[in-house]
């Protein structure tokens, strides 16, 4: 009698890993700045400025924020990679100060190659996901494809007054992260057989933690900016909040979180970086100035192509801003970041 196949290892059927497979982002902001601009005084936020969701006013009391986000594996479980692409793909209504409500499942799949079950598994992970969120899954859209991809599309409301955006940013305020980077670091370590499982496990605790907690408290702080941090990394999106809100940026790379075991896998004759996170530092090197005294590692950490990372939060000293302080937002060239030691 034949024994069944073993289940595979998702990280292995895909070219590159979670966010850190995007187009290289130079090239995306280069593509939608080429688009035709939306005339409608109720679109309140669009392409204009890179932000993380598109918000339209219905009324004066009550607006649509709307997003997308889907990729390939990041972990091997199908379980998993459900509720890590689930988590991310919500978290871009957090960082709009919304509150996500429904969604539709988009999914590339071979049944051909992988069978019935490791689809099943993927689409209950992100129910399960969603459900914690208070988010009914109302459909979706597959398609057959030998590299398998999921995520969702989401809608959410928020209160046309409370919008948050990554241009409103102000000089003089702080920086704050809410969650731990390096987990583009970690599936590539995954895929090359490198990763612990302590490292794997902490990465999948980071990727799978929803943003809604933090987002309330960031909201509650009065925050002049937010954002998440995923696939142009820590740099690429503060980048963008600078450039979009006219200020320079100085960060402590020290200050940074890591997940537990990445400086240790950067640090290796080898380091796993992602090709996104090439990508990144490739895009951002003419606006990035580093000190000296800034290690390697600290360097590629910064750079990561981070899936469902957490918020970046510009907010006062004082706000009461969650997080770990990380930097400020001062006068200077829009867009511009020096990174210390």
């Amino acid at each position: 009698m034949e024994a069944p196949a073993a289940s595979p290892r998702l990280t292995q059927l895909s070219h590159g890993a979670g966010c850190a497979c995007k187009l290289p982002p130079g090239l995306v902001h280069d593509v939608i700045a080429g688009l035709p601009r939306p005339q409608s005084p109720d679109l309140l936020v669009g392409l204009e400025t890179a932000d993380d969701a598109a918000v339209y006013r219905v009324s004066d009391e009550l607006a649509v924020v709307t997003t997308v986000d889907f990729f390939t594996p990041i972990v091997d479980d199908p379980y998993d990679f459900g509720r890590v692409a689930a988590t991310n793909a919500l978290s871009d209504v957090y960082a709009m100060g919304g509150t996500p409500l429904t969604a539709l499942n988009l999914v590339a799949y071979s049944v051909e190659d992988l069978g019935r079950e490791p689809l099943v598994e993927i689409l209950r992970g992100g129910s399960d996901a969603a459900a914690a969120a208070g988010v009914a899954i109302v459909g979706g859209h597959s398609i057959d494809d030998a590299e398998p991809k999921y995520g969702l599309a989401v809608t959410g409301t928020v209160h046309p007054d409370r919008v948050m955006r990554n241009s409103t940013a102000r000089a003089g305020d702080a920086l704050f992260l809410t969650k731990p980077v390096g987990s583009g670091v970690v599936s590539t370590a995954l895929k090359r057989g490198l990763a612990s499982p302590a490292t794997a496990a902490a990465a999948l605790e980071v990727m799978t933690t929803l943003n809604r907690d933090a987002a309330a408290r960031a909201l509650d702080a009065g925050p002049s900016a937010m954002t998440d941090v995923t696939g142009f990394g820590l740099l690429g999106h503060l980048h963008e909040l600078c450039l979009a809100s006219g200020v320079a940026a100085e960060l402590s790379a020290g200050a940074v979180p890591a997940i537990d075991g990445v400086l240790d896998l950067l640090r290796s004759h080898e380091p796993p970086v992602a090709g996104g996170t090439r990508r990144n530092r490739d895009w951002l090197s003419p606006w990035v100035e580093w000190a000296d005294g800034v290690s390697d590692e600290r360097r590629w950490l910064l750079y990561d192509a981070m899936t469902s990372g957490g918020l970046l939060v510009a907010a006062g000293e004082d706000s009461g801003a969650p997080g770990v302080r990380i930097g400020r937002l001062v006068e200077g060239r829009a867009g511009a970041i020096a990174v210390s030691a």
